[in-house]
């Protein structure tokens, strides 16, 4: 006969938990990433490091009045190879609602 204890089912539970949610967030950086990739092509500025980090995570309702997970990520682009600028992208959801470019040198 199988016994399991209560903790145990607990603990596999949160394990569970916390792999999900590692590779959710791991694929949602990456879209993001490509998103951000295409946006600074199509400014004219090159995408820094190859890289979007997330800077703050928390929870904000949608124009439905539905409870998403709302992310900021950052990166760095370059407009003309010597200066770095900060870039922002909020997504809510599984939705981008915002590119913003720190103002930068045009060359």
């Amino acid at each position: 006969m199988f016994h399991i204890e209560l903790m145990d089912l607990f603990l596999l539970l949160l394990a569970a938990f916390g792999y999900w949610y590692w590779a959710s967030a791991r694929k949602m950086r990456e879209w993001v990433f490509g998103e951000s990739k295409r946006y600074c092509e199509a400014e004219g500025v090159q995408l820094l490091d190859d890289c979007v980090a997330l800077h703050r995570l928390w929870f904000k309702r949608d124009s439905q009045g539905n409870i998403r997970v709302w992310r900021a990520y950052q990166f760095e682009f370059s407009s003309t190879g010597d200066e770095r600028y900060l870039g922002r992208v909020i997504t809510l959801g599984k939705e981008i609602e915002l590119f913003e470019l720190q103002p930068y040198r045009i060359h």
